[in-house]
């Protein structure tokens, strides 16, 4: 199998402005289809803003809303797959909305949808409602593909469930805010050595409402090694998901082949 040649969209497009929001997202994906990349990855709660209150519920939409359908033209029209944010209505609960990332692929159609099952601080607790799904996958290019969001990858046992069940690569959007720049700058790279996978973490940049979000994006490899990282400034950053070298990293790092699960029963 081929490099997944992997772009990441560190932006805040316009908090409350979904319009707008997706005329960034269609620039990106321009922009990255044309160097090569596969697959475009957004931040955590992308096309509305993560700082927006009330309108989160006003903007909420069902994962195969106008947005979604619009996301799937930019992702036809470019031949590439794109991961996006958004806060998703439940059209079978009232009032009932997610934290959700949705992965559309190439030809515009939805592979996966993942709602946010670690929700922090009160200001997620009070306008979203936990998911409760914490392993979902699609393939692209022979490449299987997890979906996290922020929190929840800062909670091993998500990381490991994601490594057990074959992720090859973790989307992570994140909206990451000052004074947790250790996540980015540690956390991820950890997690991706200990579970032999890459994970890609997108963030939002800049001041929004009282959050100050702190960028730097990043991928990193199975060896624990950051092939690209964005500043803190608002950026387009690639970097390929090599299924040769992560099959390499599998074979010599025996992490998940040494586990001895009987001693874990404590865990759970």
């Amino acid at each position: 199998m081929s490099p997944l040649h992997t772009a990441l969209l560190q932006s805040s497009g316009r908090p409350g402005d979904v319009a707008h929001n997706l005329r960034v997202l269609a620039d990106a994906a321009r922009t990255a289809a044309a160097t090569g990349a596969r697959l475009l990855a957004c931040p955590e709660l992308f096309l509305t803003g993560y700082a927006i209150g009330g309108d989160v519920h006003r903007l909420a939409e069902p994962a195969d809303g106008d947005s979604a359908r619009a996301v799937g033209r930019i992702a036809a029209e470019h031949g590439l797959a794109v991961l996006y944010g958004y806060p998703e209505r439940d059209p079978e609960a009232a009032g009932t909305v997610y934290n959700s990332a949705q992965l559309i692929g190439p030809d515009g159609t939805a592979l996966a949808n993942y709602r946010k099952t670690h929700l922090f601080g009160c200001f997620e607790r009070e306008w979203f409602t936990p998911g409760e799904r914490t392993v979902v996958q699609a393939e692209l290019d022979g490449i299987r593909i997890g979906l996290l969001i922020c929190y929840d990858v800062e909670f091993p046992e998500n990381v490991r469930a994601h490594a057990l069940a074959g992720t090859d690569l973790l989307l992570v959007p994140t909206a990451q805010m000052h004074p947790f720049q250790i996540v980015p700058e540690q956390v991820i790279p950890v997690r991706a050595f200990e579970n032999q996978l890459y994970v890609a973490y997108v963030n939002r940049v800049g001041a929004e409402g009282e959050f100050e979000f702190v960028g730097l994006s990043c991928l990193a490899g199975p060896d624990g090694v950051v092939r690209t990282r964005a500043g803190r400034s608002e950026q387009l950053v690639q970097a390929a998901v090599d299924p040769a070298f992560l099959k390499e990293a599998r074979e010599n790092n025996p992490y998940l082949h040494d586990r001895r699960p009987e001693l874990y029963t404590d865990l759970v």
